[in-house]
């Protein structure tokens, strides 16, 4: 029992020396391991780094299990835990190793893509992103509704589109669906020039609807601003 004390303070407590060392020990092999997924897609390598790259994984991915293990071992309600955001993601940045030994790598080589969840383990980490979390959170019916509103908006604007610009453009403008595409890029006010209208009509629709991009943009940051706000005013007061 006291043993189990002791691992809960390493592993959940930042107050005491070693929890914080323990803490940041993790962070540091969080983004190691993300840096050397990113080395290892260069071409060319030297098959003594591919060799080192191999072998930290595999450390990698030993250190990660025993951490997800001790978690669970610490945890006072453990399935809890296990089936909790935090603990998803921990299985998740270790799962795709296990998914691919002693099958062939190829066919299960989508699973390595997996492996940039470790950056999500980050959040257990860090203070800020806990409080960007609880932001979200709070206002997440609200984004619920601004995001299918968007999605009506584009839809509406897809459709205007092709009933002023089809007639002329036929080849750029060959159904609503072909038209989300403009919708996206003038919607968010990227206009990547690709796809323009070309009728007196269709770039009046066109002024309007880069005027209700610019205010679905400020939306939800103005929601966000406002809960993470209200977040550390919280955190403040307790």
């Amino acid at each position: 029992m006291e043993f189990r004390k002791t691992l809960k303070k390493l592993v959940e407590d930042e107050q005491n020396k070693w929890g914080r060392i323990f803490n940041l020990f993790v962070k540091v092999l969080i983004v190691l391991s993300l840096i050397s997924i990113s080395v290892e897609t260069l071409p060319g390598l030297d098959s003594r780094v591919v060799a080192f790259l191999e072998l930290f994984e595999l450390l990698t991915i030993i250190i990660f299990t025993i951490e997800y293990i001790l978690r669970v071992i610490v945890a006072d309600k453990k399935l809890r835990f296990i089936f909790s955001f935090y603990g998803i993601i921990d299985l998740v940045a270790i799962l795709p190793f296990y998914i691919a030994i002693g099958l062939d790598l190829r066919s299960v080589r989508i699973f390595r893509l997996l492996r940039i969840i470790r950056m999500m383990k980050f959040s257990r980490y860090n203070d800020a992103i806990n409080r960007l979390i609880g932001a979200f959170q709070t206002i997440k019916a609200e984004l619920v509704v601004f995001f299918m509103i968007t999605l009506c908006v584009l839809y509406v604007s897809a459709l205007g589109i092709y009933y002023f610009e089809n007639p002329a453009q036929p080849d750029k403008y060959v159904s609503v669906f072909h038209s989300l595409w403009w919708s996206v890029a003038t919607l968010t006010t990227v206009g990547y020039g690709d796809v323009y209208p070309l009728t007196i009509g269709g770039r009046i629709f066109t002024f309007f609807i880069l005027m209700i991009g610019l205010g679905l943009i400020s939306v939800p940051t103005g929601l966000i601003a406002s809960a993470l706000t209200k977040t550390l005013k919280n955190d403040n007061e307790n």
